[in-house]
């Protein structure tokens, strides 16, 4: 028992420690150089397990640095800029480095003076001497010596990408999940950073937030549990017309949220010039024309015994099924460009499967009381005509 027990233990002590290196090496300050290069200061950058490294001379606005990024597959370029003029791409005076396919590996500095931007190899606003870079064990670090005399005490913002290759060739980097998040600043003198969850950038990814949780809340579990109530409660004799209110009241709540989500999701895409989510984007203006003219439509909807009734019934029930189906379709390729913590997906993915089985099983139970309910009045019926035909011959 005691053997057993020391046995435990020592297995235990080898994972604990095996656990803690693990995490002591993602941390900059505990990594050494091949090279035994020496920085005075260090920054964990917040996503794309990046890490940056500098010696700053404010005398001679020489920026010593070394920018270390992890976990990169020999198919990816990776690439660290200084941002002069604003907190974006576009500005940013960048560094890149990938391994090419003879087993080299190749840094050049780049300009970037639009979205559309391929990284071709130019000079930058600031001197750049001791250029290298090094990739080996699925990591690349750049080397290099900057020229940054700064005047606004230090302050510098930064940004860093990594994207995949083609042959040689650089292919645009994703824009959604942490590639649309690496954006930061430095103080050099203090050696502090803050990343893009303050400011501006904090501003943006709030809004994307918002925009995804209205969207999700309204179009895509509102509008759901409106079209069960409409289809499964009206069955119910003892509801009345209480389910046509539940239904209004529900979808005119999910439209006017939604409308503020879509809304939201117009804003962001014209502050995020040369990042565009195509088949996102049209999907949600799908949906919100179909939604509209959806609720709009009810003006003209004709009384129970009309005859085109059965026409506008038929309309309302595409359109509205077709609004559900793009809906949720169109929250998960949100949930693919937020890129947000697994549960949040599962969280969605779970109401959707719940709606979905509940709507299973008050389908069954409605077919079930539909055809008990007919068979009971043929039978009503059929007794009727009976008692009609013996008092014919009494």
């Amino acid at each position: 028992m005691a053997k057993s027990s020391t046995h435990l233990l020592l297995c235990l002590s080898v994972f604990i420690f095996i656990t803690t290196e693990s995490t002591l090496a993602q941390t900059c300050s505990n990594y050494r150089f091949s090279s035994n290069s020496l920085f005075e200061s260090c920054n964990d950058l917040p996503v794309l397990d990046s890490f940056i490294y500098y010696t700053y001379d404010s005398s001679s606005g020489n920026f010593q640095m070394a920018y270390r990024h992890t976990n990169i597959s020999p198919g990816k370029w990776v690439a660290w800029a200084v941002n002069p003029t604003s907190t974006g791409m576009v500005g940013a005076q960048a560094i890149v480095a990938y391994p090419q396919s003879d087993g080299t590996v190749r840094a050049y500095t780049s300009p970037i003076s639009s979205y559309q931007t391929s990284l071709q190899e130019g000079e930058l606003s600031f001197n750049v001497s001791e250029l290298s870079a090094t990739y080996q064990n699925n990591e690349m670090i750049i080397f290099a010596t900057l020229s940054l005399p700064l005047a606004n005490g230090g302050n510098i913002n930064i940004v860093w990408q990594d994207g995949s290759l083609s042959g040689n060739s650089l292919l645009p980097h994703p824009t959604s999940g942490n590639n649309i998040r690496s954006v930061s600043s430095m103080n050099l003198n203090s050696g502090t950073s803050a990343s893009a969850a303050g400011g501006a950038g904090d501003s943006k990814l709030r809004k994307r937030n918002i925009h995804g949780i209205l969207n999700a809340v309204s179009w895509g579990i509102m509008m759901p549990i409106g079209a069960i109530i409409a289809r499964y409660l009206r069955v119910s004799k003892s509801a009345g017309p209480a389910w046509f209110y539940l239904h209004v009241t529900c979808q005119a709540s999910a439209y006017i949220i939604g409308v503020a989500g879509w809304a939201t999701g117009i804003k962001l895409g014209s502050e995020s010039e040369g990042i565009q989510f195509s088949t996102h984007r049209a999907i949600g203006i799908a949906l919100f024309c179909l939604a509209t003219v959806q609720v709009f439509a009810m003006l003209v909807r004709p009384k129970p015994e009309h005859k085109y009734r059965v026409y506008w019934n038929i309309y309302h029930h595409t359109v509205g099924y077709t609004v559900i189906v793009l809906a949720v379709v169109n929250i998960f390729k949100g949930l693919d460009i937020l890129s947000p913590e697994k549960q949040w997906r599962n969280a969605y993915t779970a109401i959707i499967v719940t709606l979905g089985l509940v709507a299973a099983v008050l389908e069954a139970f409605t077919w079930y009381v539909v055809i008990k309910r007919g068979k009971a009045e043929e039978s009503a019926k059929t007794s009727q005509l009976g008692n009609g035909g013996r008092s014919q011959y009494a």
